[in-house]
């Protein structure tokens, strides 16, 4: 019995030390979803293709307002898509 508490215990620490892992941001367009990637994320020329043209174009961010949410898409210099926030 002892040792089924403590085995259970062991887990229990351990699944507060582990971090959660991270959720991906993504975009609904219609049926598509963009989802941002790092350096696996989809270019500029697919966002246009599924997204259709953004609100807002400032160098490598696009904005698109989505029923009064703002999001935010950030590109890396090569064009693909690393990151999207919400404002």
């Amino acid at each position: 019995m002892f040792k089924l508490a403590l085995i259970m215990g062991v887990f229990a620490v351990g699944a507060l030390v582990l971090p959660e892992p991270a959720a991906a941001s993504y975009l609904r367009c219609g049926n598509h979803i963009i989802e941002d990637g790092g350096r696996r994320g989809p270019g500029k020329y697919e966002v246009l293709q599924k997204c259709g043209e953004p609100t807002g174009r400032f160098g490598d961010t696009w904005i698109y307002d989505r029923a009064g949410e703002k999001v935010v898409l950030r590109f890396d210099p090569a064009g693909m898509l690393t990151r999207i926030d919400r404002e």
